[in-house]
């Protein structure tokens, strides 16, 4: 049986954007990372494109928009949490208090 290599613009590895835990016990703290699919949680990565702090309230994110649209562009597919964080992002404007 012959495998057949996809035709991808990365080379042929399959890309992922997601969520690699940071921080002391018991306060986490994420690096929202390209990385290879098949890769450790919190093994190596390609880029850190912005990061999520969810012990800060409001909880804080901060996402390089530019970044994740040239990776999606190349295949990299993100997770559910960073779907629904580049999602929660783009809804909300970034105005601080007082603004």
């Amino acid at each position: 049986m012959e495998i057949t290599n996809l035709d991808r613009s990365n080379g042929g590895t399959l890309l992922s954007i997601r969520l690699t835990r940071m921080g002391a016990k018991k306060k986490p703290f994420y690096r929202i990372v390209v990385t290879e699919k098949r890769s450790k949680r919190d093994g190596r990565f390609v880029e850190a494109i912005g990061y999520y702090d969810p012990c800060r309230k409001p909880a804080d994110v901060k996402i390089d928009r530019e970044r994740v649209s040239y990776w999606m562009e190349r295949g990299a597919q993100p997770s559910e949490t960073v779907r629904s964080l580049i999602k929660r992002k783009t809804e909300t404007p970034d105005t601080g208090p007082g603004a």
